[in-house]
């Protein structure tokens, strides 16, 4: 039996058109880490064009986009329910629904980038390569923003092992989105256009181009490499908070750090679940002494409070420099803080410490083992430009993480993904030290220097690079990504069809 993929055939199957979307946006997920199978998300993307270049109306391509972020996010982020159900407690229907009900606000994005491009009466080559690319990708920013934003699986990122990588020093993750989408218009045009020369042709200068970019050094190599320790304690979440297992963590921490020689160590994100005012200061000094004894400082993932009763989720330095503290900034929805009009939620969940307060957001790296450190708390490194905001002062980036929350799942994968595209823009490297999994050194270009296996209790030793100066993406952030958005809307809006004279 053959299957029609026309205008007609689609027109007279909204269960087809259904069917082919989900399947596309599940199948682009494929993409992303740990597969990292390019390919496939670039055709999924394309099937999505071809959807919506046979659209009848924009309702209809707002439907297919819908079904298509649905797919999408509903196997992408589904270790949401994870979070909720086994570690935050929320029965399972009720975890369900708010899995589903992320995913359907998710893939509203998608649905508005749909109804709009089918809004612009252009030819169909300016429309799939250049409309749609562009819209999608403005949509997708605005993800990234909206209700302080959830910029998770963004196209870019499934791009960062192909030639696109090289846009995202130039102007970010949405460059890198915006060369990926205008590539899967591309091959619409090859399969469903003529003559086909034309995409080709525009195919391979943008892969030429986005290859180029690879090969330029944005940034200088800062001094000596530091020699670091990441340290992974393998704490399972639902033991994390248990009074009982405290002293075990504590011990495990504290044996890791004096069994090391290097100057910089790093615990991950609330390595102490303990306010620090409530923490032994014997224990605070052991860590200190480890430090001192290596000639350098040590980064200790703890909840902090001031006297107002406000806390943060906090990274605080202990060593040969003097202590310095940076708070998280970026805070996750209903994790770690309650939105206006929510408190019932806390009835439902329970996760401890779930109403942080927020850092200012002009903190400065912290000077410890002889560099500048850009140090980042989990969910943040998400945010490129609020990455940037400590460069090109900071010489290397850090990140502590505890995806523990997230289990067994694609979560810590699609998050050292994302750390590496953030080495990829700021042109640095990225320490990530995580409680379970995946704790990682990550180079200026993206690349994994070294990284340990998940839920094992180890310590990752390396010589981070140090790097200086800034990529054009720390100097402008996203601007430049949303003027190219803006220009080539500009070009399709000069080249849309006008009504016959009479």
């Amino acid at each position: 039996m053959r299957v029609s993929f026309s205008r007609e055939a689609l027109a007279r199957s909204p269960r087809l058109r259904a069917a082919l979307a989900l399947a596309a946006g599940a199948a682009s997920i494929f993409g992303y880490s740990p597969l990292d199978l390019f390919p496939i998300a670039l055709a999924a993307n394309a099937l999505l064009v071809h959807l919506w270049m046979r659209a009848d109306t924009p309702r209809t391509a707002a439907a297919s986009g819908f079904w298509f972020g649905l797919g999408l996010f509903g196997a992408g982020v589904s270790w949401v329910y994870v979070s909720m159900n086994q570690f935050g407690g929320m029965a399972p229907p009720l975890a369900a629904v708010a899995t589903l009900g992320l995913c359907a606000y998710l893939a509203f994005f998608p649905a508005l980038a749909g109804w709009l491009q089918a809004r612009w009466d252009v030819p169909d080559g300016v429309r799939a390569t250049v409309v749609i690319p562009a819209l999608w990708t403005f949509t997708d920013w605005l993800r990234g923003w909206l209700l302080t934003g959830f910029p998770w699986l963004a196209p870019g990122y499934a791009a960062i092992d192909s030639p696109l990588a090289g846009f995202a020093p130039l102007a970010g993750v949405h460059a890198v989105s915006l060369a990926a989408l205008s590539c899967a218009g591309l091959v619409w045009c090859l399969a469903c256009t003529r003559p086909k020369w034309p995409a080709l042709a525009a195919l391979g200068a943008i892969l030429a181009a986005g290859a180029a970019l690879r090969t330029v050094e944005w940034t200088a190599v800062g001094g000596a490499p530091l020699s670091a320790s990441l340290l992974q304690g393998n704490i399972p979440q639902s033991m994390k908070f248990s009074a009982e297992r405290y002293a075990h963590m504590l011990e495990t921490y504290a044996r890791l750090a004096e069994e090391t020689r290097a100057r910089l160590i790093v615990l991950p994100e609330t390595a102490v679940p303990r306010y620090l005012d409530r923490v032994d200061p014997a224990y605070l000094e052991r860590l200190a002494a480890a430090a001192k004894r290596n000639a350098g400082d040590l980064l200790l993932g703890v909840p902090t409070r001031n006297a107002a009763g406000d806390y943060y989720n906090s990274v605080v330095s202990l060593g040969t420099s003097p202590r310095q503290a940076y708070h998280k900034v970026h805070l996750v929805p209903f994790g770690e803080f309650i939105p206006p009009g929510f408190g019932w939620v806390l009835r439902v969940l329970t996760i401890p410490l779930a109403d942080f307060s927020r850092g200012a957001t002009d903190q400065r790296p912290l000077a410890v083992a002889g560099e500048r450190i850009a140090v980042n708390v989990c969910y943040e490194d998400a945010f490129g430009e609020e990455i940037a905001r400590q460069l090109p002062q900071a010489t290397l980036l850090v990140n502590v993480s505890n995806v523990a929350w997230f289990g067994d799942s694609l979560a810590p994968a699609q998050h050292l993904q994302i750390a590496r595209m953030r080495s990829l823009e700021t042109g640095r490297a990225t320490l990530t030290a995580t409680n379970t999994g995946i704790t990682a050194a990550i180079d200026r270009d993206g690349r994994v220097l070294a990284r340990l296996p998940q839920f094992v209790e180890a310590k990752l030793e390396v010589a981070a690079p140090v790097y200086t100066g800034a990529t054009p993406y720390v100097r402008a952030g996203d601007i430049l990504a949303l003027g190219a958005v803006l220009v080539m809307l500009a070009a399709a809006w000069l080249l849309r069809r006008r009504p016959a004279a009479r």
